[in-house]
Formats: C-alpha cells, sequence, structure tokens
C-alpha cells in the first residue's frame, strides 16, 4: 500500500521512527567515526612513546655493538602483546637485532624506511631513530597488530546496536503513546462526518479534545454542522411547502385539463351536428341552383362548402388529439406489424402517389399499439404531402438501440423546412405553407408529440430547405 493511502495512525508512526531512526544514525555514525579516529590516533601515539622508551634504552647496546644487550631490551616487548615484531638497525642500516612476538619468524624490513608510524591493511608499524645525544646511532622498527582497534570497533557496534534496537523500541512505544493525541481527534472528525454521509443527521457533534489547531478545527466542523442543520431545517420546511402546493397545483392542472378535454370533445361533437345540416343544405343548394344563379351566388356557395370541409376536418382532427393518451394502455408491441397495417390503411394515398416506403427491421418494445399506429399515420401522411412536384415520395424509416431507449427516425426527399421554422412544427395549429398549397390542420405533428411524450421520450427534426426532412423520436424502455 502507497504511503499516502495509510492510514494516519501508522503514517504518524512511520514518520517518527523514521525521523528517529535518521537522527540516531547520523548521531552512531558521526560517534563511531570520531571514536574510530581518535583510538587510531591513541594506538599511534601509544606506539611511538614505545619507541621512544626502546630506542632510548638502546644507544649503548648499539654503541658497543652488543647485539645480545639489544636483543634482552627488545624482548621487553614481550610485556606488549599487540607489539608483533620489533627490529634494531646500526647507523649502516644494517640488522642488528631483533624480537618476534609470538610467531618467532623474523620478517623485518631489509632496510630502515623513513622515520614515523603509518597504518597499513592490518598492522600499525613505523620506524624511530636511536640517538645519543645529536648523533643518531641507528633505527629501531616496530609493528603493531590492530586487534585492539577491532576488538574496540566489535565493542562500539555492538553497543551501538543495542541503543539503536532500544531507542527504536522506545521510539515506537511513545510514538504509538503520543500519535494518540493528534490522531485520535481526526479520526473522531472523520467518524463523524462518516456518520453524518451515511445517516444525513446533522445533529451529530465532534467531540473536543482539547484548545489546540484540531480543537479550532473540530469547532469549526461542528459549527459547519450546525449551520447545515438550521439550512436544511429550512429547506425542509419549504420543500413540504412546496410539495404541498405542486400538489395543489396539479391536482388545479389535472381538473382543469379534464374540464378543457371534456369542453373540446362536447364541443366537436355538438359543432359537428350543426356542420352537418349546414354541409347538407349547401349540397342541396348547390345541387338545385347551380348553373342556374348568377356567378356571385355560385362562387359564394362553393367557400360556404369549402369552409365547411375544412371546418368538419378540423373538428375531426381536435377530436383526435383529445382522444390521445385516453384509456391509454402499455402492452408488448411489434412495430414492423404496426408498419405493415399503417401501409395497407393508406395504400390508396400512397398509390396515388407513386410513394415508396423501406424499414429496417423494428423491434418489439412495450407502448400503446393504437397510438403508435396514429404516430406512423401521421408521420407517413406528412412526408406524403409535402414531397416534391414530379418527384415520387421516398421514405425510409430505421431504428437504433440504446441502452435506456430507442431512437427511431423517419426520412423523406420531399421539399424540407428551414431552420428557423424547426421548433415550430410542433406547435398545434401551426403552419408554414398556405392551405391552399398543402391542404392540413396543423394538428398532426403536435399529435405525434403528445404520443411520443407519453412514451417517455422526445421528438425533433432535422432539415435543409429542398433537401428532405428526417423526423427522430425516441421511446423509453423503462415504461
Amino acid at each position: 500500500m502507497a504511503f499516502k493511502d495509510l492510514p494516519i495512525q501508522k503514517k504518524l508512526i512511520k514518520i517518527i521512527i523514521l525521523i528517529s531512526g535518521a537522527v540516531l544514525f547520523v548521531t552512531c555514525t558521526t560517534f563511531f567515526a570520531y571514536e574510530y579516529y581518535k583510538f587510531r590516533k591513541t594506538i599511534m601515539n601509544k606506539l611511538s612513546t614505545i619507541g621512544k622508551i626502546i630506542s632510548s634504552n638502546s644507544t649503548a647496546a648499539i654503541a658497543f655493538n652488543d647485539p645480545e644487550n639489544a636483543k634482552e631490551i627488545l624482548s621487553s616487548l614481550k610485556t606488549e602483546p599487540h607489539i608483533v615484531e620489533a627490529c634494531l638497525y646500526d647507523k649502516n642500516g644494517i640488522f642488528f637485532a631483533g624480537y618476534s612476538g609470538t610467531t618467532g619468524i623474523n620478517t623485518c624490513p631489509v632496510k630502515p624506511g623513513p622515520e614515523g608510524y603509518r597504518f597499513s591493511e592490518s598492522h600499525l608499524e613505523g620506524f624511530e631513530p636511536v640517538i645519543e645525544g645529536n648523533k643518531q646511532l641507528g633505527t629501531l622498527y616496530l609493528k603493531s597488530d590492530l586487534k585492539d582497534i577491532n576488538e574496540r570497533l566489535l565493542i562500539y557496534s555492538l553497543v551501538m546496536a543495542l541503543v539503536i534496537i532500544i531507542s527504536f523500541m522506545l521510539t515506537y512505544l511513545l510514538s504509538r503513546i503520543l500519535e494518540k493525541s493528534i490522531s485520535t481527534p481526526i479520526l473522531d472528525l472523520a467518524k463523524t462526518a462518516k456518520i453524518i454521509s451515511e445517516q444525513k443527521d446533522y445533529s451529530v457533534r465532534a467531540a473536543k479534545s482539547g484548545n489546540d489547531e484540531l480543537g479550532l478545527l473540530t469547532d469549526a466542523f461542528n459549527q459547519m454542522l450546525t449551520q447545515i442543520q438550521e439550512q436544511t431545517k429550512i429547506l425542509n420546511e419549504f420543500n413540504q411547502k412546496l410539495e404541498q402546493k405542486v400538489k395543489a397545483r396539479t391536482i388545479e392542472l389535472e381538473n382543469a385539463n379534464k374540464e378543457l378535454e371534456q369542453f373540446a370533445y362536447v364541443a366537436s361533437h355538438d359543432l359537428q351536428e350543426p356542420l352537418r345540416t349546414i354541409s347538407n343544405f349547401i349540397g342541396l343548394l348547390e345541387k338545385k341552383y347551380s348553373g342556374k344563379s348568377d356567378k356571385d351566388t355560385d362562387k359564394y356557395i362553393t367557400f360556404i362548402v369549402a369552409a365547411s370541409y375544412k371546418m368538419q376536418n378540423l373538428i375531426k382532427d381536435l377530436l383526435e388529439f383529445s382522444r390521445v393518451g385516453k384509456n391509454i394502455e402499455f402492452v408488448s408491441i411489434d412495430c414492423n406489424k404496426i408498419l405493415n397495417e399503417v401501409i395497407a390503411d393508406m395504400e390508396a394515398s400512397i398509390t396515388e402517389n407513386n410513394a415508396k416506403i423501406t424499414s429496417s427491421v423494428l423491434p418489439v418494445l412495450r407502448g400503446s399499439e393504437m397510438e403508435f399506429k396514429r404516430l406512423f399515420q401521421n408521420l407517413i401522411s406528412n412526408a406524403i404531402k409535402f414531397h416534391k412536384k414530379n418527384i415520387a415520395p421516398e421514405i425510409t424509416i430505421s431504428v437504433e438501440e440504446k441502452d435506456t431507449e430507442y431512437i427511431f427516425s423517419l426520412k423523406d426527399n420531399g421539399i424540407g423546412i428551414e431552420k428557423q421554422f424547426q421548433d415550430k412544427i410542433f406547435i398545434i395549429f401551426q403552419r408554414l405553407h398556405p392551405a391552399t398549397e398543402y391542404p392540413g390542420t396543423g394538428i398532426g405533428l403536435s399529435t405525434c408529440k403528445k404520443i411520443v411524450s407519453l412514451h417517455h421520450g422526445k421528438i425533433w427534426v432535422k432539415s435543409e430547405l429542398n433537401e428532405g426532412v428526417t423526423f427522430y423520436f425516441s421511446i423509453s424502455k423503462k415504461i
């Protein structure tokens, strides 16, 4: 798990341990390096002191050319177990006497080297001049092992390791105790926020643990909860009032719609009877007096007949529009079957206009069979009516299935619609062309929009003038 994803308790413990470990490491390393340097210097000073003592005691033996005495003097080095070898050279640099510690093998250099002491990989060795007065009588060579340093370093390493282990254990224990003073308030805040998020209970408050920054944060958090609680209370009261108003307005609207539908239905029926009477008598007048009266009378009769016919169509379409959605029942319907029935019912109009209708395979879905039939009739009738002169209508119907809906398209090769009028064509009684050019009442597309809305969908159009029209409508799968 990445560090950023760890709980805050583990983060605090790790940070404390890492900082403590880094400080301990730097401190111990510095101490170790200092002691190592200091101990090397101490050993070198000690060997230099021994060298001065031995060289001072050896002046007489070299001066009187007494190797046995010199050897006896060198033998006193047995009391120094770390000195493994010692040699005396005369003033000409020729070996004079020697001492080999435990090995008994003489490995002294053939000739003395430069004065002074130096460390090799495994020994400390050096040359000390044997001087009497201002005259150098010879040279002393001393060689010491480094066991003392190694033993000391081993002890230091063990002590340091023990100190580090104990320090880490204490750091861990203290961090577990101290981190609670930081993590506990934060965890309490997180717990409180989770409870509020899950239960939506803004009356819950976080416990304050002190007056530090976390205490101030807790106070600010609780104040925010108080404000949210008050605002939520006001909002709930407003929503309740709004719901009551919406419910009341909905009831009023439903009653108004019912009254309006009832009025439209009754008015349409009541209007039809006098219109039929007018049409019948105008028909008798036309039949009896056509060609027998003056031209103006014939023209007036023709106008009255046309107006009566238009009024009848308008009333019929209004009745159809008012019936949309009445006693609607959603069942499983086969759109292919419905389309074939519509084409069969419109066979006369299709044949008269040489219309060609093609369709892809349409789905089986839930909907109203009667309303779907009315939807296809209006759209196909509209496509045939608004075809170009001397060009047979071609209509293509297809569908695209989405996750939550079906999107149908009905494309034609007709006269098209200008973009500025495309949003107006679904408004009831809205017409874009004179009735003498393209007859109709302006209700058909409004009926289509109402049917699609009942199926939880929407209808729209894409078109260019003289480039045909494509109607799209969506039908929800969640009916």
